[in-house]
């Protein structure tokens, strides 16, 4: 099996960096809701307004917080953003009410959309091109290895169900982004790429890769379907039993942990990525297919299904997790990465946003039907994203072609 850790240096300590705030980030997932409706007081209704506007500016800061660790140095940036999400999560401690709560929440999801950013252009500016996608599959696993131990420890708090023990998970989820930030500055400094001819926030300019963008946003309406989606189809339209739910969770989390390296090793280039990403799609047919058919049975046929499905479903998501990181960083210029990245992760927040309510309804009220379409949705999308990176790897050659005529016109 390949080696789970990754390489010593900037990879493994990146790595644990991950790890420290993807635990918190587990205990999070898991104990939020009830912790802002038992503790903050907070009608569900209120909570979904705040997380939805905090997470819609988020992803509208994400590309020029990017932009400026390209200037300033993505090291410095991504510790002070790993802060101030640290600030963020210890002021739910305090907050009692939804204008507090709005506040704190935007600070959140800004920090966290620019921390992504400013943490893949560190991860650009030290690890080698040809490593990169390997990196992030060592990343990826470690995170998921931290959600399932921070599940852990939320699940400990939902038991007790007591207003001291979700506060002390969210205190553990603010000292895990302290720790992430100390662990960040034991990186080497990566300086700030000098300013890039043509427009601040060139990305928007950028139609292939905003296209690419969008693509890859339907592709990761998979981040709601396993988290909202399926769980709702499970206890409304299934006889399986409801824990189940955790346990396909679990299966998930597991499964990226031991096999997402091994799945990225084969992807070196654009090529490698499209084929990846087609195969990802494909394979989301039959597993939607797989889904639809757990309606059917008793309540063990219908969990033995359901766990094809969702083995189907982490196996079409490690590929196409593998294929968005090589096209993300292939197709962003130098001295971009942190601003394109910031872009790119729009794509979970527009998947997170707009998922949960196109999801319910295709699969809720139209059953079967629904499912289906989802299937189709999504291999059309990986279909197009082949054409989308040709587009976009064109539109860098014309350009690299044009910054060297400008530069033998200079020295002529």
């Amino acid at each position: 099996m390949t080696n789970l850790l990754p390489p010593r240096g900037p990879q493994r300590t990146l790595a644990l960096a991950q790890l420290s705030n993807s635990t918190g980030d587990g205990a999070y997932y898991v104990t939020s809701a009830l912790y802002f409706t038992h503790v903050v007081g907070l009608s569900p209704a209120r909570i979904g307004l705040g997380l939805t506007v905090a997470w819609a500016i988020g992803s509208l800061v994400g590309a020029p917080l990017g932009s400026f660790a390209d200037r300033r140095g993505p090291r410095g940036t991504a510790v002070l953003l790993a802060l101030a999400t640290a600030v963020s999560v210890a002021s739910f401690l305090v907050v009692r009410d939804f204008a507090a709560f709005l506040v704190a929440a935007c600070v959140y999801a800004t920090a966290q959309s620019g921390l992504a950013a400013a943490r893949q252009a560190l991860l650009a500016g030290l690890v080698a091109h040809a490593d990169r996608t390997n990196a992030l599959a060592h990343l990826q696993s470690t995170s998921n290895a931290g959600l399932t131990v921070g599940a852990g420890l939320g699940g400990v708090a939902l038991s007790l169900g007591t207003s001291s023990a979700y506060l002390t998970v969210f205190a553990l989820d603010a000292a895990s982004f302290l720790l992430c930030a100390l662990v960040l500055l034991r990186l080497p400094a990566v300086p700030g790429s000098p300013p890039v001819q043509g427009a601040r926030l060139e990305v928007l300019r950028d139609r292939p890769y905003v296209v690419i963008t969008l693509l890859n946003a339907v592709l990761l309406l998979r981040l709601p379907l396993l988290s909202i989606a399926l769980p709702l189809w499970i206890t409304e339209r299934t006889a399986a039993p409801e824990w189940l739910v955790s346990a396909l969770f679990i299966l998930n989390c597991g499964a990226v942990m031991l096999f997402q390296v091994r799945m990225a090793a084969g992807i070196k280039g654009l090529a490698t990525a499209t084929h990846a990403l087609r195969r990802s799609g494909l394979l989301m047919v039959p597993t939607c297919a797989v889904f639809a058919l757990s309606a059917w049975g008793s309540p063990w046929v219908a969990a033995a299904v359901l766990v094809v499905g969702a083995v189907l479903l982490v196996i079409a998501e490690m590929w196409q997790s593998a294929g968005a990181w090589q096209l993300s960083f292939d197709l962003a210029p130098a001295g971009r990465t942190g601003e394109y990245q910031g872009f790119f992760g729009t794509g979970v927040t527009i998947a997170r946003t707009t998922g949960p309510l196109l999801l319910t309804l295709l699969l809720l009220d139209l059953g079967t039907l629904g499912w289906l379409l989802t299937g189709v949705l999504l291999m059309l999308a990986s279909y197009a994203l082949g054409p989308a990176s040709r587009w976009a790897a064109r539109r860098m050659a014309a350009q690299g072609a044009e910054l060297h005529q400008g530069s033998e016109q200079l020295v002529q």
